[in-house]
């Protein structure tokens, strides 16, 4: 609770993942797709790392994003909708300095995070999840058993013994994206007391049977931004050709509204 008794952002969003179905969590890149998303009723957007990285002519999950992750994350902190980050791996492997970009965002109202382990230390991860803590925010541990999928590795148990890991050391929430196969959600759904966060997959199980799995969030990451790309291309080559372009494209007085309630 705040001062005056009202939910903190990060009370209000883990209360999210506590309703009848899972939280749909559609993540953005910029102000206007979160501002798009957000008149559309969802209660809370989130960023996509590759979509902030790709927008700005940078490479994804290499920290480099640091500053435009905290542009943007100033940007949304005003719209009406909670707003959880993508933080990467905490753009740096030194506690304090995570503890210290948790605490700007939590300055600006963002109710939580990603925090990303890269399949790397799993000591060292638990030791940044706790410093992400501080900050107050909603700390969804993401684990990339099922993303980089590295050699040698029992992807499934070890993704299993993270989760429980990352629970352990505070995490509100835990995160496997990639992984699909509906008997070791339901593992993972039973191994850990707090919500599990699965990334949407047109290959995998879809949000009614994520439901019954348990599942408490869905996500669907990068998915929206390259969508995005793609209808951006084939309207350009539509017109080229002389073909009627897609219908449903906003008007310019609607997009201009999304800057002008900012």
């Amino acid at each position: 609770m705040t001062g005056s008794g009202k939910p903190t952002p990060a009370a209000s969003f883990a209360a999210l993942h506590r309703g009848p179905r899972p939280l749909l969590l559609p993540n953005a890149w910029d102000h206007a797709s979160a501002a798009a998303l957000a008149a559309e009723g969802f209660p809370a957007v989130g960023t996509t790392s590759l979509g902030v990285a790709a927008a700005a002519g940078l490479p994804d999950g290499t920290g480099a994003t640091r500053a435009e992750t905290l542009d943007l994350a100033g940007k949304l902190s005003a719209l009406p909708c909670l707003i959880t980050v993508d933080i990467e791996s905490g753009f740096s492997d030194d506690p304090a300095e995570v503890a210290e970009l948790t605490a700007r965002l939590a300055a600006l109202g963002i109710a939580g995070i990603n925090l990303e382990d890269e399949a790397g230390d799993i000591g060292h991860q638990r030791e940044l999840i706790a410093a992400a803590k501080t900050g107050g925010l909603f700390v969804n541990a993401r684990t990339d058993t099922h993303w980089l999928r590295p050699a040698g590795m029992d992807h499934d148990r070890e993704a299993l013994r993270r989760a429980k890991a990352y629970a352990d050391a505070g995490a509100d929430g835990v995160f496997v994206p990639g992984l699909t196969e509906e008997g070791v959600i339901a593992s993972l759904v039973d191994a850990v007391e707090v919500p599990v966060n699965i990334l949407y997959s047109p290959s995998g199980p879809d949000l009614r049977r994520l439901t019954a799995l348990g599942v408490r969030r869905v996500s669907l990451g990068s998915l929206l931004f390259r969508a995005a790309l793609g209808a951006a291309v084939r309207t350009a080559k539509a017109v080229a050709a002389g073909e009627p372009v897609p219908p449903g494209i906003p008007g310019y007085d609607e997009v201009q509204e999304l800057a002008d309630r900012a």
